[in-house]
């Protein structure tokens, strides 16, 4: 009689621990779900088209004025994160908001990035993400689910688009910043 109340009585105690694991996934789970997560894309500020043959042109004076004005514009948000593309135009855009905020840039290929990861990674923080043309609007697209926003035209490196998903729910906008950098190109 007593083994068999002590049977039932382990029983119970793995089934009420495998209660508690299930419930710890769940949480885990919800964790994911909740909270304000804001992504911040631009798209590289003006290349140098000197030589058509460079396929990682650096900035032009223009383009370094851009980087400079884009860190002033995001000087008042407090960044957790900073992406970018692995070429010199992208990295130069980051750069200024990467030493005026103090926050190393990471770098991602926008062809294998697993955007479920990169929400996770990135729960509950404010991040920028700095990209091209047409990786810029797609990342955007990735991040709200839906096909909203479609290739920057050539010339358009004023683009801001903001993501934030609340609650697992993204929305969005897109505004555009003139500068008044310099010409000397």
């Amino acid at each position: 009689m007593k083994q068999t109340q002590l049977f039932v009585l382990s029983l119970l105690l793995i089934v009420i621990a495998s209660c508690k694991e299930d419930r710890k996934v769940e949480d885990v789970q919800a964790t994911i779900e909740t909270g304000t997560s804001t992504f911040y894309l631009i798209r590289h500020a003006e290349k140098d088209r000197s030589d058509d043959q460079d396929p990682d042109p650096e900035l032009t004076q223009r383009g370094l004025g851009r980087a400079m004005h884009w860190a002033e514009i995001l000087k008042d948000t407090e960044l957790d994160a900073i992406y970018s593309t692995d070429y010199q135009r992208t990295s130069m855009t980051a750069a200024p908001t990467s030493v005026k905020q103090n926050i190393d840039v990471q770098y991602y290929d926008p062809q294998t990035m697993d955007i479920d990861q990169f929400k996770s990674d990135n729960l509950n923080k404010n991040v920028l993400v700095v990209g091209h043309s047409n990786t810029t609007p797609s990342f955007a697209n990735l991040l709200l689910g839906e096909d909203k926003y479609y290739q920057m035209d050539d010339t358009d490196n004023g683009s801001l688009y903001i993501v934030q998903i609340v609650n697992g729910e993204a929305t969005s906008q897109k505004l555009y910043f003139n500068c008044n950098c310099p010409k000397r190109e």
